[in-house]
């Protein structure tokens, strides 16, 4: 995975809370010597959750709250990031909180009566990177079918886009010079998410040597991704597709569609990616009702996508 210079969402000056995450910094270098990856950890950890809380105003560490904090691991949860990864952003940031009491920069530890959430029932498993790939590589991309399936499966997981979205999507919705697709979410809302290198490949492939074979124009209008007959291939054919390889490739436990998306989240948020731009490329409901989410520049999702995606 490339790991570029640390993103962070942009911002003026520092504010105290960004003050008050450097002197942290500094105790863990100087005091703890905690070694290079638990520092790119914490750190990578702690700018993502400061960044969250200036975007609801919170300047310094006195002003958070245990709704802040337990606000935030819920974001977490819902982008699809793992337990594991959750548990250990809950316990570096008690651990900020704390080091922050014990040094009488603030009055109280807003994590003191908080546990990380729970994992919900309804979340499909998050594929390894290995698992990924595993499956990417599975379809006879010799065959017409074959093509189509691996082109299918590259933009379920470099996009992080809904089945529905994806059955949806059309050929003049993809804008390639620009690394971008557009994707018309829920409630017909449009947002623009980028889609790396591997995958553009494989689509193009998929376009010159299966679709313009089985197209008919009547029956397949624009649409990307079609069936053997040349008709829009539909929700309950991407979920088999997902099915059938994740099987052949080994998966033991049910792999669907929903699947990709939350792997594309974890192992973007994983990377280091930062949590606006992530719930932007996913389309969540609150960032259509959150006004900070609707001014992130393009520029910066692309390069957020390109720094943290393993096939980017």
């Amino acid at each position: 995975m490339k790991r570029s210079a640390r993103l962070s969402a942009p911002q003026a000056s520092k504010t105290p809370l960004r003050r008050q995450l450097d002197s942290y910094f500094n105790f863990l270098r100087v005091e703890k010597s905690v070694s290079e990856n638990t520092s790119v950890s914490y750190t990578s950890d702690l700018k993502r959750f400061c960044a969250y809380l200036e975007d609801r105003g919170v300047r310094s560490a006195d002003t958070v709250k245990e709704k802040h904090v337990s606000a935030y691991l819920q974001q977490l949860n819902k982008v699809g990031l793992s337990p594991r990864s959750i548990a250990r952003n809950f316990s570096t940031i008690r651990g900020f909180h704390r080091f922050l009491l014990g040094e009488d920069l603030a009055n109280d530890d807003p994590t003191q009566n908080l546990e990380p959430p729970k994992r919900s029932k309804s979340l499909p498993e998050v594929l390894s990177i290995a698992e990924v790939n595993a499956i990417l590589s599975t379809p006879d991309d010799g065959k017409p079918l074959g093509l189509r399936d691996r082109a299918i499966l590259e933009v379920l997981y470099a996009t992080g886009i809904r089945v529905s979205e994806l059955v949806n999507l059309k050929q003049q919705n993809l804008l390639f010079d620009e690394e971008l697709i557009l994707v018309f979410g829920k409630g017909s809302k449009e947002r623009l998410v980028p889609i790396g290198k591997s995958a553009r490949e494989w689509v193009k492939k998929y376009q010159r040597k299966t679709r313009i074979r089985i197209a008919k124009r009547e029956k397949s209008q624009d649409y990307l991704f079609l069936n053997a007959r040349g008709g829009r291939i539909t929700r309950r054919a991407i979920w088999d597709i997902v099915s059938k390889y994740a099987k052949e490739a080994g998966m033991k436990r049910e792999v669907h569609p929903h699947t990709f998306r939350h792997s594309f989240a974890t192992h973007l948020l994983e990377g280091g990616a930062d949590l606006r731009a992530v719930q932007e490329m996913l389309g969540h409901a609150d960032i259509s009702t959150t006004q900070i989410y609707t001014h992130i520049d393009r520029e910066y999702l692309k390069e957020v996508h390109r720094s943290f995606h393993p096939r980017a």
